[in-house]
């Protein structure tokens, strides 16, 4: 069985045509696109997380507020950078969004992606310390946020604490289970092994930073089970969960026609395929669109080997175009996980 939820890139700007000009319009828009995911049927609403530019920076208010109005659809992040986080005021904004969404939440942590701040960590008083690498200062800040979201003694205690001799306090509040719903947005098969070897779940995104010459999907594949086998490997408990993202652009109607009429068209032609690129100094594969209707969609996504694999599938949105115009398509994204999980077209 598949789960479908959208992924918000929660850009906002006064583009022509942007139904979402304001940080506040992009609050409120988003808050309504989670509940207009639940009213569809939808699995899971995301929301992406970047600093120094207009779109979502600060989730877990956020993610509280989207709790608060919801009631059953998983509330994610894709990703949170944590080179920006203190892991264990971090710790307490999500165990407080989690326990207000009655346990929903399934945060995916990395050490972040290309940004417009030349050292924005830095800048929030999380500078470099010497000879250490960012992916190695982002791996201990996720281990203490893990650490501290298990309840696991944190401070040792004053004259005043109520602890028995020997105890270390905890972060407070907790939200049982929250540790066991952690994510880590891996780019290549490497990062997956570590993700696999130390038990959090793996997101892995519409760009992966290998570049091989094999189509997205067949990369990621090869990841996802470099995942699963490492997690096998560490013997740990649980079921390992697995979430890929796709740009779906279902055509149910005169409005989506206007709006992805263009790159049906392209599709139709040859033009839409996935492709080489730089990105950080760095070559990555960039998935292609998946346009149409909703069996040609289908059609398409059985023959993606990293979408039959995951459980998850996050289909990254037109966020700017608004709530109501999102709540279209996603009856469209229910019939298509519908159709994937009966394996067939129809």
């Amino acid at each position: 069985m598949k789960n479908i939820g959208f992924l918000s890139f929660g850009w906002y700007s006064k583009a022509p045509g942007s139904k979402v000009r304001t940080p506040g319009d992009l609050m409120h828009d988003t808050i309504a696109l989670a509940e207009a995911a639940e009213d569809a049927g939808m699995d899971g609403a995301w929301i992406r997380i970047h600093h120094f530019d207009q779109n979502m920076s600060s989730p877990f208010p956020m993610l509280a507020a989207m709790g608060a109005r919801t009631a059953r659809v998983e509330l994610g992040t894709g990703v949170i950078n944590m080179r920006y986080e203190n892991p264990l005021y971090m710790a307490e904004a999500a165990a407080t969004a989690d326990l207000i969404a009655g346990g929903r939440l399934q945060l995916g942590v990395s050490r972040g992606s290309p940004e417009p701040a030349a050292d924005g960590p830095a800048t929030f008083g999380y500078p470099l310390r010497d000879g250490k690498l960012p992916v190695q200062d982002a791996a201990e800040r996720i281990a203490r946020f893990r650490e501290a979201v298990s309840g696991v003694g944190i401070a040792e205690p004053g004259s005043h604490a109520h602890v028995l001799p020997g105890k270390k306090l905890p972060i407070t509040p907790q939200s049982p289970g929250l540790s066991e719903r952690i994510w880590y947005g891996a780019g290549n098969t490497e990062s997956a092994r570590r993700v696999g070897a130390l038990g959090m779940h793996l997101m892995s995104s519409t760009l992966v930073l290998e570049a091989t010459g094999e189509p997205l999907a067949v990369v990621q594949h090869r990841q996802i089970e470099a995942f699963r086998e490492s997690w096998r490997e560490a013997r740990h408990a649980g079921v390992p969960r697995v979430s890929v993202s796709r740009s779906i652009m279902p055509i149910v109607d005169d409005q989506t026609r206007l709006y992805f009429g263009p790159l049906l068209e392209r599709d139709a032609m040859g033009g839409n395929k996935d492709q080489v690129g730089e990105l950080d100094d760095a070559l990555g594969t960039f998935g292609k669109s998946y346009v149409g209707d909703v069996d040609k969609i289908v059609r398409e996504l059985r023959e993606d080997d990293a979408v039959v694999s995951a459980d998850t599938v996050l289909v990254t949105i037109p966020n700017q175009l608004g709530a109501d115009f999102n709540r279209t398509t996603f009856d469209a994204l229910v019939e298509i996980r519908d159709q994937l999980s009966r394996g067939h077209t129809g």
